[in-house]
C-alpha cells in the first residue's frame, strides 16, 4: 500500500462512518474500482485499520464530549438524582442497542464478510441502502413524530428496535448509521435526535472493534512504514470524521424533511454505476 492509497482510504474511512453510505462498503469498493493490489486482510494492513479506528473514535468523541461528560457526572451524582436516572437510562438505552449487533455478529460477521465483501456484491447492498434510505423517508410520513426533544426519552424498545436495525450493518454496503437512523426515524425520533444517537452507539463499538483488533495484531511486527502509513491515516480519517460528523449534525439540525433522501439518491448513483462498471 502506498502513502496515496493509505491517504485516500482515511479520508473514505473519515467522510462515511458518519455519514449513511457505508464505510466498510467504500473500503472494498474503491480499491475494486481503482484495481489496487494490496490485501485487505492481511496482518500487515491490520496497524492501518486499528490506527483509522482509533483515530474515527477520538473525532466522535471530541464532537460528543459534553455528551459524554454530561453522562459521567450523572453517572457520578454531580448532576442530582434526576441527572442520574436520566444517565443511567442513556447507558441503558446504548448498552441494549449494541446487544443485537454484538450477538450476531460474533456469530455470523466473520461468515458474513467472507461470502459478500466482494466488490460486486458490495454495489448490490449499496444499491440496497440507498433504497432503504429513500424508502424509510417516505415510511416517516405516515410515523407520528414523537415531542420529546432529549436522548433520555428513548425508552428500552426504541434501543432494541435501533439495534435489530443495526444488524443490517453486517452486510458489507449497508451502513450502520444509515441502519440506525431508520430504526430511529420509525420510532418516531427526529433525524437530529437519530442522528445523535447512531453517532453515540458508534463509539463503543468503534472501541470493541480497536480492542479486538488491538489484541489481533499483538504479533504483529511494525515497519517504519506500516507505523507511518497507519499514523497518517489516524489523522486523515480523524480530522474528516470531525467535519462530517458536524456537517451532519447542523444539515440535520435545519433540515427534518427528506434529509436521508440526497445520501440514498448517491448510494443508489455510486451502487448501480459500480456494479455497471465491475460488470463489463
Amino acid at each position: 500500500m502506498t502513502y496515496l492509497q493509505a491517504l485516500i482510504l482515511a479520508v473514505i474511512q473519515g467522510i462515511t462512518e458518519p455519514f449513511p453510505v457505508s464505510s466498510l462498503g467504500h473500503a472494498v469498493l474503491v480499491p475494486g474500482l481503482l484495481h489496487w493490489s494490496f490485501d485487505k486482510n492481511s496482518d500487515f494492513f491490520l496497524p492501518f485499520l486499528t490506527m483509522l479506528h482509533v483515530g474515527t473514535l477520538i473525532a466522535l468523541a471530541g464532537v460528543f464530549w459534553k455528551d459524554w461528560m454530561g453522562i459521567l457526572r450523572g453517572l457520578l451524582g454531580y448532576s442530582g438524582k434526576t441527572g442520574r436516572q436520566k444517565a443511567i437510562k442513556i447507558c441503558a438505552a446504548l448498552i441494549i442497542a449494541t446487544l443485537p449487533a454484538v450477538a450476531i455478529g460474533g456469530l455470523f460477521e466473520h461468515k458474513l464478510r467472507i461470502l459478500f465483501a466482494t466488490p460486486i456484491m458490495v454495489a448490490l447492498f449499496l444499491t440496497l441502502n440507498g433504497i432503504l434510505l429513500i424508502a424509510t423517508e417516505q415510511l416517516r410520513n405516515r410515523t407520528k413524530e414523537r415531542g420529546d426533544q432529549e436522548l433520555n426519552k428513548i425508552t428500552f424498545k426504541d434501543a432494541f428496535i435501533i439495534g435489530v436495525w443495526q444488524c443490517l450493518a453486517l452486510l458489507p454496503g449497508f451502513s450502520r448509521s444509515g441502519a440506525t437512523m431508520n430504526g430511529g426515524l420509525l420510532r418516531g425520533l427526529t433525524h437530529l435526535n437519530s442522528a445523535r444517537f447512531s453517532l453515540l452507539l458508534a463509539q463503543p463499538i468503534i472501541l470493541a472493534a480497536t480492542a479486538k483488533e488491538l489484541w489481533e495484531m499483538r504479533h504483529v511486527s511494525l515497519t517504519s512504514t506500516i507505523i507511518y502509513q497507519s499514523l497518517l491515516g489516524a489523522v486523515a480519517a480523524g480530522v474528516t470524521a470531525l467535519i462530517c460528523s458536524k456537517l451532519l449534525l447542523h444539515f440535520f439540525h435545519k433540515k427534518d424533511h427528506q434529509a436521508l433522501t440526497p445520501f440514498g439518491i448517491y448510494c443508489l448513483c455510486v451502487g448501480i454505476g459500480s456494479a455497471l462498471f465491475l460488470s463489463f
